[in-house]
């Protein structure tokens, strides 16, 4: 088997997919600023959206399906940033400090 030919396969597009998801799972659980684990999480939706892409085009029976789906986890994506930046810049303003350890005394 080529290196050339490793695209025609399915297996190729999910070890991809399952490295980057995993790759943002690490880092979620090992990142102590709030930025890394932003940057973690969309490591996770990238990966959900290569997963989806490769079952559109492997085994859907209309390719546009996975592309349909990769267009919504890319919304949800943009959304989820615009939310976590905001937070993370009112949390900035009041403690001085992006760590996830700073604001324990949370109300809410």
């Amino acid at each position: 088997m080529s290196i050339f030919n490793l695209s025609q396969h399915l297996e190729t597009y999910l070890f991809i997919g399952t490295l980057l998801f995993c790759m943002g799972l690490m880092g979620m659980a090992f990142r102590r600023t709030f930025i890394g684990m932003l940057i973690a999480s969309e490591l996770i939706l990238c990966g959900v959206s290569v997963n989806f892409m490769a079952f559109g085009r492997f085994v859907a029976p209309d390719q546009t399906t996975g592309q349909i789906a990769a267009l919504f986890v890319m919304a949800i994506a943009a959304a989820e940033a615009v939310v976590a930046l905001s937070i993370i810049m009112v949390v900035y303003r009041n403690y001085r400090t992006v760590e996830t350890d700073a604001p324990k005394e949370l109300k809410g």
